[in-house]
């Protein structure tokens, strides 16, 4: 199968020809239809991820068709339409048996703990509790993006935010999660405040259903955002994970609001220092938020059928499979409007 590879770190990925994939007796092999280029695997290429072991295929926003099935796999078949979580539960552990995959103690994530979906093939372990069943109106290139960005921004709204209508909702960061958890937490009710520093994403945003938009190299952030709510946020996402985003994000919160942090801190930004006195002095919040649960994908595609969400939208640049070394290299310097997608391979 035809692969995107890279056998040391910082170093250009290449298209090559490498083994197909096989599934194992609890797992499928794919054929992959569409796979997301995400900040995620940049961090990965970059070396900051040390569950990456050498030569690497990355990859782990999918969608695609089940290809080959192991035998103790019951639950699908070949041909099936399906997308994964980047995050798989191993089934057994503790964390699994309660319902929290997206924490798993012994998870594995394609791209990541093995070979991911940017090759024409992927292998997907624990098929039976991972693999989330797609509509047939829906195009893969869109179900690509709902594996990380979308799925874990509605998480970090829905499950972790409880965000109601009425509220204020400030999200640090109009990329691919930034851009969803604008558009989910306009769906809830709420109203949204989106903060960037590309005109272009403040504009999409405020298209998405954001009341307000800021850019944060033009304004005290913070204070920008207390003006506009008349007290502050009641939850903040920093969805870009960065020392001045997750900062701001805490200091714009009105006292016992909540800061949601979805954005990855790793490298130079793994330990960033916090303002504890405005979080210990007003009862602030702070919550993780890692990915969604296969289970919980019902909800999130109910909103989308219902026309409530309309992640479509937030598909942007779809390129082909040698088009990705470059693509992936550059996310750190150069995010496109919208989530950018292998669609030919």
């Amino acid at each position: 199968m035809k692969a995107v590879l890279f056998e040391k770190f910082q170093e250009a990925p290449k298209l090559v020809t490498v083994d197909d994939a096989r599934p194992q007796a609890h797992g499928v092999v794919l054929k992959v239809a569409a796979a997301g280029v995400c900040r995620s695997d940049w961090h990965g290429w970059m070396g900051h991820d040390s569950d990456i072991d050498l030569p690497h295929v990355p990859g782990h926003e999918l969608a695609g068709v089940v290809e080959a099935v192991g035998k103790d796999v019951t639950n699908w078949k070949v041909g099936d339409k399906v997308t994964v979580p980047f995050i798989c539960g191993c089934g057994s552990c503790s964390e699994c048996h309660a319902g929290h995959q997206q924490v798993c103690l012994h998870q594995e994530q394609p791209g990541f703990t093995h070979w991911g979906s940017f090759a024409e093939y992927v292998g997907i372990h624990q098929a039976d509790l991972n693999l989330v069943a797609l509509p047939e109106s829906m195009n893969f290139a869109t179900a690509a993006s709902l594996g990380c960005r979308f799925a874990t921004s509605f998480r970090a709204v829905i499950d972790q935010g409880k965000v109601r209508a009425g509220q204020w909702v400030a999200v640090h960061g109009c990329g691919g999660v930034g851009l969803s958890a604008v558009m989910i937490a306009a769906a809830a009710g709420a109203n949204v405040i989106g903060v960037d520093l590309d005109p272009a994403k403040l504009n999409l945003a405020k298209d998405l259903g954001a009341v307000a938009v800021i850019n944060g190299g033009e304004a005290d952030v913070p204070e920008a955002i207390k003006e506009i709510t008349r007290g502050g946020a009641h939850v903040s996402l920093d969805a870009l994970g960065h020392p001045v985003t997750m900062t701001n994000s805490i200091l714009c919160l009105r006292p016992r609001g909540k800061h949601i942090q979805v954005g990855l801190m790793l490298g130079e930004h793994a330990a960033p220092a916090v303002p504890m006195p405005k979080i210990v002095g007003q009862e602030i919040e702070l919550l993780g938020s890692h990915g969604m649960q296969a289970h919980r994908y019902g909800a999130m595609l109910d909103m989308v059928a219902s026309g409530k969400l309309d992640p479509a939208r937030l598909v942007g640049a779809q390129i082909s499979l040698a088009d990705a070394p470059e693509a992936l290299m550059s996310m750190d310097k150069f995010q496109s409007v919208g989530a950018t997608v292998i669609t030919r391979f």
